[in-house]
């Protein structure tokens, strides 16, 4: 999978941390909750307010992610939520105290220290889940803020110079479509500038050289697709350093990528010659490639280079579990070699994790590594490894509303043969068998992306549905999901798309081979593209499923493309064809639930967020309204302080509410 992409895939897991109270109850003597007005609310029951102290707990959970270390003490900035929403916190030492530094009604995004004293750092955010994120200069003595960006477009976070008086940052502000490179000195918004005009929504800022002279900048096209260029820091002048294959040859996808020491080659992740993602040296003078973990069949999905350039830690991606490893490199006129990888002891052990946000500090203390970890047991939380001692820590220790880690029902991976005998795979969790007896319903939950894939992390309020409503739940990783080649990546791409939903269909026919598992009481949902696959198994296999909760999801792939942000719609197209080409939106049209609707006849339940940036509210508007006209049951739940799904814990509470009703009425009733 391409690293920047899988890399914000995790973000989004980890970001999705809840509070410890509850945002939502109902008042004395009253029989219903009150739902907050930002939420609109069309088809749904009232939700009995003793609903709140039967399941609250299941909500009441929390995570934290590592956003960066102080660049001269032994603490760091996290991410986690004591209040609504995600905002930084400082960590002093393991188990210290969490100490709240933002309050925003607002998710913070990232942060990052000044790397030479860590006198401010810079924060994003956006504004009711629009993603159009600002960046914020925050005065760590006085606790003033700055705004840094323009207030108005869409800005990535910063990355700092290598003598920490510039930050660069990409800015979709010329058009609103292409995310050009801007240069600013954080202590002086007076600075900020256009430094180099891109053409195209997929460019980040990857790096500065060691001498500040030049930026390493990735180009996206496509989860498949991905080059570097150097820019020149003061005229904004670009080169292209790695080839680009012939037009009817493979593509090529370079991502993650850091200067090395020297400043005289990158450290790179590519599919160079390989179904998967490697890591690998590129020398900047003759272009040659050295491939660090030449063996490797998994896709590096994460990694970073320690401040001294010694030390490389990566994690593989092996199934969905992560494995991490830490290598020493040299480099000696041109050639790169690397050591056996070595790996961290945890006590106690952890298994089938998911790791990701891999953090050096920065020297003297550059052999000390944090990042993020999670298992169906953990939330995510912070760790360290100091690969000097071989010794880690454990820095947060999240809560899980007061239920114990043994409750939480540990997955199983299972494969099945699809329509075209590709193997598909995926990951099921199980209720207690002594609690619940007898053939257990299903809950199909599919992943986002598409190229995404589900990692078997702690799963929130979705706990409660094993532990308490006896529901077995099946997360596949259909045809297109990331961490399996980029062969099967693309497998949906285009007029391939009708594959993905019919490995759906195989994964129907495998649940009846199971004897625990109940075929005739099954609820299809997912969020986003997971949403879009919802509404193909509920329009295709309506006699197969009891009902279909879509959040966030697309209804029309042609409609969608039309609507979606200008700066992600040249990317989505490379996935889900040009409606612009006739054949394309014939085919397009063709297989949108909205035009197939008749079809679905089961209980519908619509969520949606109405700033959201990627599937715009008229992707929910249209189907909720189809279905009204033609009589199919249908549950619309709209939040107008959202976005691509609820960030705000009040909102995503009583989502989850709604789902509990809706899953006792249509799918266990």
């Amino acid at each position: 999978m391409d690293s920047s992409i899988m890399r914000r895939c995790l973000l989004a897991i980890i970001t999705t941390s809840l509070c410890v109270t509850s945002a939502i109850a109902a008042e004395p003597g009253a029989k219903s909750l009150t739902p907050s007005e930002n939420l609109v609310i069309d088809g749904i029951p009232p939700i009995p307010a003793d609903l709140v102290e039967q399941i609250g707990r299941y909500t009441e959970f929390r995570t934290a992610a590592v956003q960066d270390w102080h660049p001269t003490k032994t603490e760091m900035l996290i991410t986690t939520r004591f209040g609504d929403v995600p905002q930084v916190h400082r960590v002093s030492a393991p188990g210290g105290t969490r100490t709240q530094l933002t309050f925003y009604p607002d998710r913070i995004t990232a942060a990052s220290y000044q790397p030479n004293d860590g006198k401010y750092l810079i924060f994003s955010k956006s504004i009711g889940g629009n993603e159009f994120d600002q960046n914020y200069l925050y005065d760590a003595t006085g606790g003033d803020v700055t705004l840094l960006t323009d207030g108005k477009s869409k800005n990535s976070p910063p990355t700092w110079s290598t003598a920490a008086d510039r930050v660069a940052y990409t800015s979709t502000r010329r058009n609103g479509a292409d995310t050009d490179i801007y240069a600013e000195a954080p202590g002086d918004p007076k600075t900020d500038r256009l430094l180099s005009e891109m053409k195209g929504g997929g460019w980040s800022v990857q790096d500065w050289s060691p001498d500040d002279k030049q930026l390493l900048v990735l180009e996206e096209l496509s989860i498949n697709e991905g080059y570097l260029w150097l820019v020149n820091a003061d005229s904004g002048e670009k080169k292209e350093i790695t080839p680009r294959p012939a037009a009817d040859a493979e593509k090529v996808s370079y991502s993650r990528a850091r200067f090395s020491k020297d400043g005289k080659g990158i450290f790179v992740t590519t599919d160079r010659e390989s179904e998967y993602q490697r890591l690998g040296y590129v020398d900047l003078s003759s272009g040659k490639h050295t491939y660090l973990l030449p063996g490797a069949k998994w896709d590096v999905d994460d990694w970073e280079l320690s401040d001294d350039g010694k030390q490389i830690a990566y994690t593989l991606n092996e199934d969905g579990i992560s494995t991490l490893h830490v290598i020493d490199v040299s480099i000696n006129n041109g050639a790169v070699s690397g050591s056996a990888p070595r790996e961290p002891r945890f006590n106690p052990a952890l298994r089938s994790v998911v790791i990701a946000g891999l953090r050096w500090h920065r020297q003297p203390l550059s052999d000390l590594l944090a990042f993020n970890v999670s298992s169906a047991r953990l939330p995510f939380d912070v760790y360290t490894w100091d690969t000097k001692s071989n010794s880690t820590a454990r820095w947060t220790e999240s809560e899980t509303g007061g239920i114990p880690a043994s409750r939480f029902s540990e997955p199983e991976l299972v494969r099945w043969k699809s329509f075209d005998g590709k193997e598909i795979t995926g990951f099921l969790y199980q209720p207690d068998k002594t609690k619940f007896t007898g053939r257990r319903p299903v809950i199909v939950n599919i992943h986002g992306g598409p190229e995404a894939q589900f990692r078997p992390t702690y799963l929130g309020r979705n706990n409660y549905f094993i532990n308490e409503l006896g529901c077995a739940m099946l997360f596949p990783n259909v045809r297109g999901s990331a961490g399996y080649g980029k062969s099967f990546v693309k497998l949906d791409d285009g007029f391939g798309r009708e594959g993905s939903y019919k490995d759906i269909s195989s994964l129907l026919d495998w649940v009846k081979t199971r004897p625990e598992l109940d075929a005739d009481r099954i609820m299809v949902t997912g969020g986003s593209y997971g949403g879009f696959m919802t509404l193909e198994v509920a329009s295709n296999y309506a006699d197969r499923i009891r009902c279909a909760l879509d959040v966030v999801g697309i209804s029309n792939l042609a409609t969608f493309l039309k609507n979606t942000e200008s700066y992600r719609r040249d990317l989505r197209r490379v996935e889900y064809g040009d409606e612009r080409d006739p054949k394309m939106a014939e085919f397009l049209e063709k297989i949108a639930p909205l035009n197939n609707a008749t079809r679905i006849t089961k209980p519908l339940f619509v969520v949606q967020g109405a700033n959201d940036p990627r599937v715009p509210k008229t992707e929910a508007d249209q189907m909720v309204g189809t279905l009204k006209k033609q009589g199919t049951p249908v549950w619309y739940l709209l939040a107008k302080d959202e976005g691509h799904g609820f960030a705000k814990k009040k909102n995503a509470d009583y989502q989850f509410y709604a789902t509990v009703q809706f899953i006792r009425k249509y799918l266990l009733n």
